[in-house]
C-alpha cells in the first residue's frame, strides 16, 4: 500500500477521476489516480501538507472536477476497482512521477506548466512532473 486511506477515500478518489477524466477511458482515469496519490506522497511545493486523498482532492484550486455534475453521486463498482488499483500502486506513462495535468483543448501541451516540465500527453491531458532533483519521494 502506498498510502493509507478510508473506504470513503476509495470513493472520492474514484469521482474524481471519473470527473476529471471519464472520456479519456480507463487509462486516462487511472493517470488522475496517479496525480492524486503523486500529491499525497509528494513533500514539495504546495503539497506539503497534503496527508490524505481528502486533502488532495479538497485543495483550494486544484481539481475542477470537484465543480462538476460527475463528480456528485456514488462512484460504480468499475470506477472503484480503477481507484483501488492506483491505491495498490499501478502507475501509468506519462503520470508517473507528475503532480499536475490539464487539458489544453485544441492547443498543444505546453513545454512547462508552471515552470515544471511536461512529462507527456494521453489523449486531451497533459501531465507535468516536478523539476528534477526535487520532489525526491516521487522516484
Amino acid at each position: 500500500m502506498l498510502i493509507s486511506y478510508t473506504d470513503k477515500e476509495v470513493d472520492l478518489l474514484a469521482r474524481i477521476m471519473r470527473a476529471e477524466a471519464l472520456n479519456e477511458g480507463d487509462l486516462g482515469m487511472l493517470m488522475v489516480g496517479n496525480v492524486v496519490i503523486n500529491r499525497v506522497i509528494a513533500n514539495c511545493y504546495t503539497f506539503k501538507n497534503i496527508d490524505s486523498i481528502t486533502d488532495a482532492i479538497y485543495q483550494p484550486n486544484q481539481f475542477s472536477g470537484t465543480e462538476s455534475s460527475l463528480y456528485y453521486g456514488a462512484a460504480t463498482t468499475l470506477e472503484r476497482r480503477l481507484a483501488e488499483r492506483v491505491l495498490k500502486g499501478e502507475y501509468y506513462y506519462p503520470a508517473t512521477h507528475a503532480l499536475w495535468f490539464y487539458a489544453p483543448g485544441t492547443s498543444s501541451c505546453q513545454s512547462l506548466w508552471y515552470s515544471q516540465p511536461l512529462a507527456g500527453k494521453y489523449k486531451n491531458h497533459c501531465f507535468y512532473r516536478p523539476k528534477s532533483g526535487e520532489c525526491q519521494e516521487l522516484y
